[in-house]
């Protein structure tokens, strides 16, 4: 038996796939609130049902006006609720941000839980560098607007993570080689789910390759921009280094300078503390 649980908003991560992955502290949350706040009643009772819970449901939608979140808000100064989207994380590509956010202005408590994330999890499936990456959701449906969403992300050293349906998923492929050029990507599909799958390679033979839209939800994974080759003179290479040192330490402008040039990090770091 769950203990009742204080008045509150509680987000709680549901599993993307496979019913297994959901904690079990997430479990004992959704049987103690009062009530749960999901996008889809349909999809989230399914959910409860075959967790065996019974709870009162609550719309809250992308549609769901500045009024529906007053009275959510007000509810969580007397009730706990819960507040879930249809799989993975809450507010991760979903509604649920203006809930949060009206909750905080109303000192109303706010308590996390965890979970599931469909970007994270291709991420760490992609075998593409994780030690700096950015999550850009779903890109803009127009090509116009979705190329200059792409010539924004261009220079950025990360590695970058979409969201993307099947239907899209060549167009957008072609028009991340075009303006992207040609990078090590990953595309990862039904994560945790029976039939799972990666496809890596170049952009250029992803999108070659995708001949019919796929079905399931899709991450689309992409390395960062290569090195910028250029004139590694020590004047150069001061200049670098100078500036990176009024940002951070010493062996981490060794390192961003290195990355940047293809130098040796060592030679930097020595450089660097002489300069320091």
């Amino acid at each position: 038996m769950s203990e009742k649980l204080s008045p509150g908003l509680y987000i709680v991560a549901t599993p993307i796939g496979n019913l297994g992955d959901i904690t079990r502290r997430a479990v004992e949350t959704l049987c103690a609130v009062d009530a749960v706040a999901c996008e889809d009643t349909r999809v989230t009772g399914k959910l409860l049902h075959l967790l065996g819970i019974k709870r009162p449901l609550i719309r809250h939608d992308d549609h769901s006006d500045a009024r529906a979140v007053a009275t959510l808000v007000e509810r969580c100064r007397i009730e706990a609720i819960a507040l879930t989207s249809d799989a993975g994380t809450p507010l991760i590509s979903d509604p649920g941000y203006e809930l949060v956010r009206a909750a905080r202005a109303a000192d109303v408590a706010i308590t996390t839980l965890p979970g599931a994330n469909a970007a994270i999890a291709a991420l760490t499936l992609s075998g593409l560098p994780t030690d700096r990456f950015l999550f850009a959701g779903f890109l803009p449906v127009k090509a116009g607007a979705r190329a200059q969403a792409l010539a924004e992300l261009a220079p950025l050293r990360a590695t970058l993570v979409f969201f993307e349906s099947g239907p899209r998923l060549a167009v957008s492929l072609a028009a991340m080689a075009e303006v992207l050029g040609d990078r090590q990507a990953a595309v990862v599909r039904e994560i945790s789910k029976l039939h799972e799958d990666v496809r890596a390679g170049t952009l250029t033979e992803l999108a070659a390759g995708t001949t019919e839209a796929p079905r399931g939800e899709i991450v689309v994974v992409i390395a960062p921009p290569a090195p910028v080759e250029i004139e590694q003179d020590d004047a150069a290479l001061d200049a670098l280094l100078t500036n990176a040192l009024t940002r951070l330490p010493v062996a981490k402008a060794a390192s961003e300078v290195a990355k940047a040039t293809g130098a040796d990090r060592r030679t930097l770091y020595a450089r660097a503390l002489a300069l320091k």
